[in-house]
C-alpha cells in the first residue's frame, strides 16, 4: 500500500497497513510506505506513561474527548502486557474508551508488549511513524514505567508522566531517575485533594534535583488532573500545546527526531544481529537520515551477507 492509499482508506486502510507491517515489515512496499510516512510527519506525538494502575487509560480517554471536541484527529497506540498463553494484549485498553467506534477522527490500536522490554511493543515505532503522517496528534500509552522502561522518551515529542497520590510513586520517581524523562507531569486522581497536593510538592522537589531541564530550557509543569471529574484536563492539553510550540522553535523538534531515528535503527540492528552487529552498523545510522527504513533494510542486507566489516 502507498501512503495515499492508506489515507484514502480511512480507518480500515490504516488497519490493513498496520497488519501488513506486522506480517512483513521488511517487504520493499512496507519499507517505502514507512519512508513516505516519515517524510510526511505532521502530528505531535505524546507519550503517556507511569506506574500500572495510575490511571493512564482514563486520562487518555479524557484527552481524546477534549481534542475531538476541538476537531483534532487522534491516533492512539496502547501497549498492553501480554498473555503468556496466547501472546495477545492482556488488558485490552480499548475497552476503557468511550469514544464512538464510527468516528473516523479517532483510531485506536492495542499492541501486546510480548517479550519486548522497555515498556513498548516491537511494532510501536512503525505504527507511530505511519500514524504521525495521518493525524493531528498521536498518543502512545506504555505498559508502565521503571528503571528499564524508559524507551518512550526516545519515541515521542512530549512525555506525560502520571503520578498517583498516596501510592509511593513520588519516592519511586526520585529513586529511579525517572525525573529526567517527562516534559509534563500529571498528578492523577486530583480529587484526593491533600494527598494530590502533597504528591505535587514531592514531584516538584524531585524535578528540582534533576539536571535534565537545565539543558532544554523547558520548565516541566506539574499539573493536578482528575480525569473522572474532567478537572485539569484542559490545562494539561494547553500545556502539551505549549510544549509542542516550544519544540517548533529553533529547530528543536527536527533535531530531536533525528536523534530518535538513529536510536531506533541501532536498536533494530541490535535486536536482529546482536551487539556486534550494532557496532558494525553504527556509522550507517548517524543523522541526518531522510529515508531511515530504506537505510535499515540496506544494513540488514549487508549484515546478512557479511559485506559490512570492521575494516
Amino acid at each position: 500500500m502507498t501512503l495515499d492509499e492508506v489515507k484514502a482508506g480511512g480507518k480500515a486502510g490504516l488497519a490493513q497497513a498496520l497488519a501488513l507491517l506486522e506480517r512483513a515489515p521488511d517487504h520493499p512496499a512496507q519499507v517505502a510506505l514507512l519512508d513516505a510516512a516519515f517524510a510526511a510527519a505532521s502530528a505531535h506525538v505524546i507519550g503517556i506513561t507511569g506506574p500500572p494502575g495510575v490511571g493512564k487509560s482514563t486520562l487518555l480517554n479524557a484527552l481524546i474527548k477534549t481534542w475531538r471536541a476541538e476537531g483534532r484527529r487522534i491516533g492512539c497506540i496502547a501497549v498492553d502486557p501480554s498473555s503468556r498463553r496466547s501472546g495477545g494484549a492482556l488488558l485490552g485498553d480499548r475497552t476503557r474508551l468511550t469514544t464512538d467506534p464510527a468516528d473516523e477522527g479517532v483510531f485506536f490500536r492495542s499492541m501486546a508488549a510480548r517479550d519486548h522490554l522497555g515498556g513498548l511493543a516491537a511494532l510501536t515505532v512503525s505504527a507511530m511513524v505511519l500514524m504521525r503522517a495521518l493525524f493531528d496528534l498521536v498518543l502512545v500509552e506504555t505498559v508502565g514505567v521503571g528503571q528499564s522502561e524508559t524507551e518512550i522518551a526516545a519515541l515521542v515529542d512530549s512525555v506525560v508522566f502520571c503520578v498517583q497520590p498516596g501510592a509511593g510513586d513520588s519516592l519511586q520517581y526520585m529513586k529511579a531517575g525517572i525525573a529526567e524523562i517527562p516534559h509534563l507531569v500529571a498528578i492523577t486522581k486530583a480529587d484526593m485533594d491533600l494527598a494530590a497536593r502533597r504528591a505535587q510538592t514531592d514531584v516538584i522537589s524531585a524535578l528540582a534535583l534533576s539536571p535534565a531541564g537545565e539543558e532544554s530550557n523547558w520548565a516541566v509543569p506539574v499539573l493536578l488532573v482528575s480525569a473522572q471529574e474532567l478537572t485539569g484536563v484542559a490545562e494539561l492539553s494547553a500545556a502539551i500545546d505549549r510544549h509542542s510550540a516550544f519544540l517548533d522553535c529553533d529547530g528543536r523538534r527536527a533535531a530531536a527526531r533525528q536523534l530518535q531515528v538513529g536510536g531506533w535503527l541501532e536498536a533494530a540492528v541490535r535486536d536482529r544481529f546482536g551487539r556486534d552487529g550494532g557496532q558494525l552498523a553504527a556509522p550507517m545510522v548517524a543523522p541526518p537520515l531522510d529515508a531511515p527504513f530504506s537505510r535499515l533494510a540496506e544494513i540488514f542486507g549487508q549484515l546478512a551477507v557479511g559485506t559490512i566489516s570492521r575494516h
